[in-house]
């Protein structure tokens, strides 16, 4: 396929139904706004607009940040490079909102990363996750190499394995020499979505002095191998400018960026 039929493919499957939405989150549609959200001490929101804004863009981007604010809900505005209007983005900086650094939107079909061969050093294994030990290693992974908070890592991740294990499968590499009491090296996941033929891969950060070793490329065939067993068609990666190149190599295609727009709402003074 194309990469403008790909972008089609996940525009109509993904995006318009909310395919792609975290399990348990509540689900809303409310006119051209869709929107999750959990609650509570650690909970948070996320929006798209897959439709557009309509003819009151700062309307409808009020509207959701009174909602988030009675809530005291941080929330994400997920964006693409082909959502109207045009200047959303500005926009939602001129509202209060933060920009993130863009992600490039890649897509292919599962088949083509399984023409190409892997192979992990001798020195390391790849395993699934099993149990708080090897959730609590990729937390510290991850925090390691982008500051995202073992915590969060912890409580999400595992959480969602446990009550969504249909949904989510994950994996860690280690060190054969130091096993489950070392540091895992690098760590990845994959996220099904029913219906659609679309699995989606997350993760992937490998430890710098681990860099250039095939870890990378062989968590991505193993979980492209483990979609295709279970009659997923395409692979959905929000890559950054590390990773792209890697899976443009392996076959897969760049189909639009997307940019993230961060807003906290101010927690109300004692």
């Amino acid at each position: 396929m194309t990469p403008d039929e790909l972008l089609d493919v996940f525009h109509r499957r993904i995006r318009l139904p909310d395919a792609d939405a975290i399990p348990g989150w509540k689900q809303e549609h409310e006119g051209l706004v869709h929107r999750s959200y959990v609650e509570g001490p650690e909970g948070a929101g996320f929006v798209e607009t897959p439709r557009g804004l309509g003819d009151d863009p700062d309307a409808v981007i009020g509207q959701e940040l009174s909602f988030f604010r009675e809530r005291g809900l941080p929330f994400e505005w997920k964006t693409y490079a082909y959502d109207e209007p045009k200047d959303l983005g500005e926009r939602l900086v001129r509202a209060g909102f933060t920009q993130e650094e863009p992600e490039t939107l890649i897509l292919g079909e599962v088949d083509r990363i399984l023409e190409r061969p892997s192979a992990l050093p001798s020195k390391v294994r790849l395993r699934e996750a099993d149990g708080a030990a090897d959730f609590h290693r990729i937390a510290v992974l991850t925090d390691t190499l982008w500051d995202s908070g073992p915590a969060r890592i912890v409580e999400q991740l595992q959480g969602e394995a446990r009550m969504f294990p249909d949904r989510l499968s994950v994996f860690l590499v280690e060190d054969v020499l130091k096993g489950p009491d070392g540091p895992a090296v690098s760590a990845a996941w994959i996220r099904f979505h029913p219906g659609t033929g679309f699995a989606s891969l997350w993760g992937g950060g490998t430890l710098p002095e681990w860099r250039r070793q095939g870890l990378y490329s062989t968590l991505l065939v193993h979980r492209a191998q483990l979609a295709k067993d279970r009659g997923y068609e395409f692979l959905r990666v929000d890559a950054s400018e590390d990773s792209r190149p890697i899976l443009q190599k392996l076959g897969l295609h760049a189909v639009t960026t997307t940019t993230p727009y961060q807003f906290t709402p101010q927690r109300p003074k004692k």
